[in-house]
């Protein structure tokens, strides 16, 4: 290992790889993703500019690596989502809600960097899936909470997951798409209504 190498993981044992998707992460965070480059990641792990392809094929490799854990942090700082036949239906839908909005929400300051990068965004989806990814796991909720009972036996899940999906997406839409000062904010009580106006679709009758 080389002594810039050595330097750059004195502080830890985590490996070079995951000293580098760390770094990205926190840069994200504290400045978001426009104008993140290879050699301003690099001099910040304390690392020479090349170290970086030694461990990712790309630059959008590694970014939506970093774009992934920036994702998990935030959500490890919500607490686990609920799980079917716990609590009542509504309370728990909103839990979920929640997460989505405030996910999404906190994860703007990297996305906006990122939308001239499709290929970013192409691969942080493909490592969101699995039973771990939000969207995921509140499809199965709605799913187990309808075998259970506790929905219409005919609950159409699949939409009212897409409802609630495109209304996280939408407050981050809009400031993509419009910018700060015409952007659409999410009000105080979106989580209420929304689950107030998914359950009178998929509520048992």
């Amino acid at each position: 290992m080389s002594p810039r190498k050595a330097a750059a993981l004195r502080a830890g044992d985590r490996t070079l790889r995951e000293h580098l998707i760390a770094t990205a992460e926190r840069m994200m965070a504290e400045r978001g993703a426009a104008g993140l480059t290879v050699r301003a990641i690099a001099r910040e792990a304390g690392v020479a500019d090349g170290v970086l392809y030694n461990h990712f094929a790309a630059k959008e490799e590694l970014l939506a690596h970093a774009l992934r854990a920036r994702a998990e942090a935030i959500g490890r700082t919500l607490g686990p989502l609920p799980e079917a036949g716990g609590g009542t239906v509504e309370e728990n839908l909103r839990a979920y809600v929640r997460h989505g909005l405030t996910v999404h929400r906190e994860l703007l300051p990297a996305l906006a960097g990122l939308v001239a990068q499709p290929d970013v965004l192409a691969r942080f989806s493909a490592l969101s899936g699995g039973d771990a990814d939000w969207r995921a796991r509140l499809a199965g909720y709605l799913r187990a909470e309808r075998d259970l009972g506790r929905l219409a036996p005919d609950a159409p899940v699949d939409a009212a997951v897409s409802m609630i999906v495109g209304a996280c997406h939408e407050p981050v839409l809009s400031v993509l798409f419009q910018g700060e000062e015409l952007a659409r904010r999410a009000p105080a009580d979106s989580a209420d209504g929304l689950v107030a106006v998914v359950l009178r679709g998929i509520g048992p009758r």
